[in-house]
């Protein structure tokens, strides 16, 4: 079912590398053709444009695309009591770690009278998008949500599709977690259409409740299917995004003293998201490797969404890796750059210090994926595709700006006034030297 790459005996750079790891063959620039007509309709038609793309995309033409206050607080009450207490503790622990994340202002006196300080400011609004294709997300609400608020966000915003079981809402788990966080802005939109809406904002006017108008937003954040990523990409720079998210993605390193049904039931749980989900195990253990195959075997075949684990497990972007030791097993997480990465090995933690890219890094036997989708109080909006060479998961820092502000007095103005003119002349831009000697 799912493949072996073999990588013992051979020294390859790190471009080889890269190229060889499995990876989810998505396009996004050909879904960027398929989408720009999507955000071309929203943007000139609004309410219109969403109710058809609806119909014509979900299967279900809403009657409210604002949905109604009595509708977000009827969800809360007819939530199960089991679910809202997990609730409730995942929200506790995200806001526990992601209040911690506000980095500090600072001042620095760089000279007598020079100073330059730094603000962390948090935009004025935000749009979060939860998913609601194959499955449905309230968790991911809170941590679209929760570090929004503790940036200091005024304004926020949730879009997520309609659904046809729940009267063309959103499905109402999803609501009661709004209704949790405080959230009253919510829209029965999906897919490429909400990234439109939230972009370029959109008006309309709703059978029972009037006029309403969707504001836009500064920042657009969360995942999504290849569609919702190529409306991000294009429309960044009308609006701010987290990234382009992709298809989950799950590595495991581990050794011989990994327990082999772990590491199977960890590698089945992130296939059931999607049918491009990336499973990958990096072993330097043949003996794992096979025990590996034969549990996730029976762990795909006996799980509820069998053919969608299968699919994606025995895709181009599953596989198992073999590897001549835990070093060259680093060189590859390294170089795969995952979404997440569990770290099942003697000295795991150790190990971890040492990854340098990875969305997230999971360490030891119990901290499986499924912690952090849930309750670990980190976030599970993350890097995908290699992402994670250069970007973070979702955070408070995604929603706030750094400002500069320069205060220096005459004197200290004075004592740089030759060198400022000095470069100006260099960079043969007399006026701003210029600028500089009509002070005095």
């Amino acid at each position: 079912m799912i493949s072996r790459l073999d990588l013992r005996g051979r020294t390859l750079s790190t471009r080889e590398l890269v190229a060889a790891l499995p990876r989810a063959e998505v396009d996004v620039s050909a879904a960027a053709h398929l989408v720009e007509p999507i955000l071309a309709a929203v943007r000139n038609e609004g309410a219109a444009a969403l109710r058809a793309l609806s119909e014509q995309l979900d299967g279900v033409r809403p009657r409210h695309l604002r949905v109604p206050a009595g509708a977000i607080a009827g969800a809360l009450e007819s939530l199960d009591a089991a679910v809202r207490a997990a609730l409730e503790e995942t929200i506790v622990r995200v806001r526990a770690v992601h209040a911690a994340q506000r980095p500090a202002d600072f001042t620095v006196d760089v000279a007598p009278g020079a100073r330059v300080r730094q603000r962390w400011v948090p935009v004025g609004r935000v749009g979060l998008y939860v998913p609601g294709g194959l499955a449905v997300y309230p968790s991911s609400v809170v941590m679209n949500v929760v570090p929004a608020q503790e940036a200091g966000v005024r304004s926020l915003v949730v879009a997520s599709p309609p659904q046809r079981d729940n009267d063309g809402l959103p499905n109402a788990t999803v609501l009661a977690a709004c209704a949790l966080l405080g959230v009253e802005e919510v829209y029965a939109v999906g897919g490429a259409q909400a990234v439109a809406m939230l972009a370029y904002g959109a008006a309309g006017s709703e059978p029972q409740d009037g006029e309403w108008l969707c504001e836009p937003v500064d920042v657009i954040t969360g995942p999504g299917n290849v569609y919702v990523a190529a409306a991000k990409r294009l429309v960044r720079g009308v609006v701010g995004i987290d990234a382009e998210a992709g298809p989950t993605e799950i590595a495991v390193l581990a050794d011989g003293t990994a327990d082999a049904d772990h590491v199977a039931a960890d590698l089945v749980s992130q296939a059931e998201h999607d049918p491009m989900a990336a499973s990958v195990l990096v072993t330097d253990s043949v003996e794992l490797a096979g025990a590996v195959e034969a549990k996730v075997a029976d762990r795909a075949a006996s799980t509820r969404h069998a053919a969608r684990v299968q699919t994606a497990l025995a895709g181009p972007q599953s596989a198992i890796v073999l590897v001549d030791d835990l070093e060259q097993g680093l060189a590859v997480v390294d170089a795969y750059g995952a979404e997440h990465l569990e770290i099942q090995t003697r000295d795991a933690s150790a190990i971890a210090e040492r990854v340098r890219s990875a969305g997230a890094i999971f360490v030891g036997p119990y901290s499986p994926v499924s912690l952090g989708d849930y309750m670990a109080g980190s976030n599970h909006v993350l890097p995908t595709g290699g992402c994670a060479h250069f970007a973070s998961g979702l955070g408070v820092h995604s929603f706030l700006k750094a400002v500069q502000v320069v205060e220096y007095d005459d004197s200290a103005l004075a004592e740089v006034a030759d060198r400022i003119v000095a470069l100006a002349d260099a960079e043969d831009l007399p006026a701003h030297g210029e600028a500089v000697r009509a002070r005095f």
